[in-house]
């Protein structure tokens, strides 16, 4: 019985790899053993930034609101609990747009909020 190889499957199994592999330097986009190995990390990394992401941006929005808010003389959570004390249902990232892009709109925020009612 002759040896079986896998010719089909594992050249395709290798092209895909390779396929992924492009705009890599050197060896890491043309040997398939190196590629593997590149391919195989730029996925991990991949998954695990995708997570890291949005904890990095969660982040972020919170620096912004509390710049914005500290500016206006309060801090960070002090507003978080009195928005949420009032029942507003905004979130960290729009809080974070309107303190960048609507200065005026966020001080008008944040003064009702410290007079405690929110229309």
């Amino acid at each position: 019985m002759p040896r079986a190889k896998g010719g089909f499957k594992t050249r395709r199994r290798r092209k895909k790899v390779l396929k992924m592999a492009k705009g890599y330097y050197s060896a890491r986009s043309r040997l398939y053993k190196v590629a593997a190995q590149a391919v195989d990390r730029a996925l991990l990394n991949a998954y695990r930034d995708r997570r890291a992401k949005k904890r990095e941006f969660r982040s972020l929005w919170i620096i912004r609101i509390n710049a914005a808010v500290r500016a206006l003389g309060m801090t960070y959570s002090q507003f978080m609990n009195r928005l949420r004390n009032m029942n507003v249902q905004l979130n960290r990232k729009a809080l974070a747009d309107i303190a960048c892009n609507d200065p005026q709109a966020f001080n008008n925020l944040v003064e009702m909020v410290r007079k405690g009612n929110v229309k």
